[in-house]
């Protein structure tokens, strides 16, 4: 008899405390489970470019990853970040004090869609010579591409070179650009001027 209420009482405890802990380790799994979750959400939605994918989007524009390309997007990555978008494009410039310079390209938001947006400006320093080359723009801090129709200032003393690659920042305090140029020369001295980034092709600088 005692043996028989034994087990019984063993069954009881057994069948009382089973659904707790059932229900408590399905909470844990299930919590992981939506961390997991958010964490790939974060990921999917991120809307910037990491360094490998700028590195490699700007092999495919200039056909080949040189240590002074590497460096230069090394260089903007530590002073800026990620970018939110890119530009990939060619330009036409030239200078004797000074100078203009017009450009076109594709703008490539992170997280997808792409538009056209077309440059131009002038420029005013120990400036000289003319380029025609390619020319890929780091943007930052850029929500809808409808932002980068607008004018953008240099900044005074940003120009960084380094193996033929050059990098100058613009800026109008929202929008910061990061444009990249490979064989540069006199034509990328120092200069204070702007760039004015539109829907359609302008021959007017100002």
């Amino acid at each position: 008899m005692t043996r028989w209420l034994s087990a019984a009482a063993l069954v009881l405890t057994v069948l009382l405390f089973m659904p707790a802990g059932a229900e408590a380790q399905t909470a844990t799994t299930g919590g992981s489970s939506s961390s997991e979750t958010s964490s790939s959400s974060t990921t999917s939605g991120a809307k910037t470019y990491s360094e490998p994918e700028v590195v490699s989007a700007a092999k495919d524009l200039f056909g080949e990853t040189t240590e002074g390309l590497a460096k230069v997007i090394e260089k903007v990555f530590a002073d800026m970040g990620e970018p939110s978008a890119y530009i990939a494009g060619s330009e036409y410039s030239g200078a004797i004090v000074v100078g203009l310079r017009y450009g076109e390209g594709m703008l490539n938001k992170a997280g997808g869609g792409q538009s056209k947006v077309f440059w131009q400006g002038p420029s005013l320093g120990f400036d000289l010579g003319g380029n025609a080359s390619k020319v890929f723009v780091l943007v930052y801090n850029l929500d809808s591409p409808d932002q980068i129709y607008r004018r953008i200032p240099g900044v005074e003393g940003s120009y960084y070179f380094f193996a033929g690659v050059g990098v100058n920042y613009q800026s109008d305090g929202d929008l910061t650009l990061a444009p990249i140029r490979t064989g540069v020369g006199l034509r990328s001295g120092v200069n204070i001027g702007y760039l004015h980034y539109g829907r359609e092709f302008s021959w007017f600088p100002f």
